[in-house]
């Protein structure tokens, strides 16, 4: 490798620590990674869990009158579902992606000049 290859793959070693902390790669498994929902307490994973089954069983089963109802969460609670999603969007790592396309971008006009 050339002193520029070089210093490309270190930059985006510094990248990758800098934005791909949530993903972590599964222990047994390395195809496989794995992402945090943050969460105050496990009632309220339990919840979001349940209302995302319960979203699902509405989107399926468009004239159901009824989902079925477990504990205090009964409603489905848009809201804390899309709070979750937006959680579990990637956006440190699409921020990577913008930089990294940057970083190529300004390396292969070097290349052609």
């Amino acid at each position: 490798m050339n002193t520029n290859e070089i210093k490309i793959l270190e930059k985006l070693k510094k990248l990758n620590t800098k934005y791909f902390n949530p993903v972590n790669p599964a222990k047994y498994k390395t195809a496989v990674c794995t992402a945090q929902i943050k969460s105050l307490t496990y009632y309220e994973l339990g919840c979001v869990m349940n209302n995302m089954i319960k979203l699902c069983i509405l989107a399926l089963d468009h004239d159901a009158h009824k989902v079925p109802e477990t504990g205090d969460c009964s409603r489905i609670n848009l809201g804390l579902i899309l709070e979750t999603v937006l959680e579990m969007f990637p956006m440190k790592e699409l921020e990577m992606l913008g930089e990294i396309n940057d970083l190529l971008l300004a390396d292969s006009h070097r290349i052609d000049e």
